[in-house]
This record gives C-alpha cells, structure tokens and sequence, in this order.
C-alpha cells in the first residue's frame, strides 16, 4: 500500500492570498501546501480520501490515471469542492465513479452540485454511484476493508479511516474512547496539526504529539497545517522521534 499526500493544507492552504509572513512567502516546496487529501493505492486500486478545491490540480500533479473510489470525511468546502472534476475519469473508464459517504454529506454535495442530480441531465456532468457509509460499519471496497473512526469537528461529526495498520484522522479536535479504540495498534497514524494556538475545531500541534504518544504509534505524520504552525523545517526539528509533519507529494510505502 502506497499513501500519497496529495494535500497538507488548512482550508485556505499555505501561501494564504495576500499574506506576507515568513511561511507563505518561503522559496521552500514543502511550505507549499493545497487543500488536505490522500490518495491511496492498494491491490491494484486507487482511492483518494476527499476532493477539495484543488483535486484537478492534484490528479495532474501525482499523475493519476484512475479512481476506483472517491471517500469523503465530511462535507465542508475545503474537502468536497473539486468533486466536479471525477468527470475526467468518467470519460477513460467509461463508468460512474463510486463515491463513500454519510448521508449528512450526500446532502450537502446534491446542494454544492444540484446540476448532477438533477432531472435533466445535461451532457459531461460527472457521473457518481453514492454508497452510504457510517461510523458503525467498515467499508469493503473490491475486498479492501476500511475501518471509519468517528472523530468531532467541534460539534461536527467528521469520519477518519483505518486500512491495515494506517490511519488518517484531518479535521478533529475531539475522538471518544470507544473510536480511540479503533486507532490502537496502528503503524502509521496521520492526524491533523493546525498551530500552536487553541483552536475550536483542530487539535494543535502540542494535543496532536500527546495523542500520537498516549497511542504510542511509531510512525506519526502531521497534516492540515496553516500557516501559523511555522515554517516546514524548523517546526521538523523540534518535533520527538518518529513525528513528522507531512507534506505536499509525500509518499509513503506500508
């Protein structure tokens, strides 16, 4: 199994429009960062785990020539904006795209995208097949079998999604014993890590290592990251050993 960071970017990605700080003006590629995504090849199958607003960007850049599945966390812009563009793969596979998600997402993608739902179906709308997952489930996509962990957003019920001994948990700031759980024993954990500073909806840098710790997971990556964490390498350094913060085009082979 291969995990590519397709995006390790808070919800206005790293430059942010019209700031000037030291991150978002550094010449450094892994300060660089799109919206936060994954794609995962397994068994001759690639998933990718939600499309932001830079998913066509994304599939140019890792170069990937098929989708077997499409996996939402859940429904906020940042990660289902780009859904529109699975169209592409409509047209080398010749069949729908089989997208994962709750019905509380389903919703809110036939509002952002109405025009695919909609009665007249008006030529080169992307084609999707929905497939309703919940946290109380695993999801078997062609024999992969997906563990979802129910993490909160605030109040925001968000699903995280174990495969083998991986991991990958973005938007959290809150997990419940019985989905900690779910996360014990994992290899490779990857967990969001906004800033320093307390934030309502995203754990900081500081919760996130002492979750990785209480865990006691050996290979910890740190995704979702703003601005305000610093600069890629300096905040590297500081980090214990087998935590590292993760970052645009990354791969990792489990």
């Amino acid at each position: 199994m291969q995990i590519t960071f397709l995006g390790t970017g808070t919800s206005q990605g790293v430059p942010l429009i019209a700031c000037k700080c030291q991150v978002c003006q550094s010449n450094n590629s892994k300060d660089k960062r799109l919206r936060s995504s994954i794609q995962i090849d397994i068994d001759g199958k690639v998933l990718v785990i939600d499309s932001g607003p830079d998913f066509r960007q994304q599939m140019l850049r890792n170069n990937t020539m098929r989708l077997d599945g499409l996996i939402f966390t859940h429904e906020h812009k940042d990660h289902i904006a780009g859904m529109d563009d699975i169209r592409a793969f409509n047209f080398i596979s010749k069949k729908p795209i089989e997208v994962y998600a709750t019905t509380q997402v389903q919703e809110a993608l036939r509002r952002e995208f109405h025009y695919i739902f909609s009665d007249f179906q008006y030529p080169g709308i992307p084609k999707l097949i929905f497939n309703t997952i919940n946290s109380n489930s695993n999801i078997n996509i062609e024999g992969i079998n997906i563990t979802p962990i129910e993490v909160l957003h605030y109040k925001l019920p968000v699903l995280g999604y174990r495969i083998k001994d991986f991991t990958y948990i973005t938007d959290a700031n809150f997990i419940d014993d019985a989905n900690i759980e779910k996360i014990k024993g994992s290899q490779h954990l990857v967990l969001n890590a906004l800033r320093h500073e307390a934030h309502i909806s995203h754990f900081t840098l500081e919760q996130a290592i002492a979750l990785g710790q209480k865990l006691d997971i050996p290979n910890v990556y740190f995704t979702h990251i703003s601005h305000q964490l610093g600069l890629h390498d300096e905040v590297n350094k500081i980090l214990p050993s087998g935590f590292q913060l993760a970052y645009d085009a990354l791969k990792i082979t489990i």
